[in-house]
């Protein structure tokens, strides 16, 4: 029986994790990559916090900050390379790129969801350079 219980627990937690990835990616596709800021808003929880200096707090500021980078870059674009979900977190590997033809930036994205709501975010930017020491790429 314990056996059972164990096995039940762990799909749960696997199916959580898909779940929460799927989330993730859905919400990243619309916002970011799609323009649908409605269908991606609705991937957010009540309250969203916002861990970038640069994008202010709540989901009307994330929705902001996406709309002017689409009006300023209107052909940016992401690609994520690789998500990864531990718990309520889900992470992204993206290569993000501005402009058609631009090395672009490797960013990772970091969410944390409760409920199945994406409610909290961090990331880590570094732009692509022209050359590197080592030829293992960034992405």
């Amino acid at each position: 029986m314990a056996t059972q219980e164990a096995q039940a627990r762990e799909l749960t937690r696997v199916l959580m994790l898909e779940a929460n990835k799927k989330t993730v990616l859905d919400f990243y596709e619309k916002a970011l990559n799609h323009r649908d800021l409605d269908a991606a808003a609705r991937h957010l929880g009540p309250r969203y916090i916002q861990h970038n200096p640069v994008i202010e707090d709540g989901a009307d500021g994330f929705l902001r900050f996406v709309q002017q980078l689409k009006e300023r870059f209107p052909h940016v674009r992401g690609e994520i390379k690789r998500i990864f979900a531990d718990s309520d977190y889900v992470i992204l590997h993206v290569h993000a790129k501005r402009e058609p033809g631009e090395l672009g930036t490797a960013i990772v994205d970091i969410f944390r969801l409760e409920a199945g709501k994406i409610v909290e975010h961090w990331d880590v930017r570094q732009p692509i350079p022209e050359s590197a020491v080592n030829s293992n790429g960034m992405l």
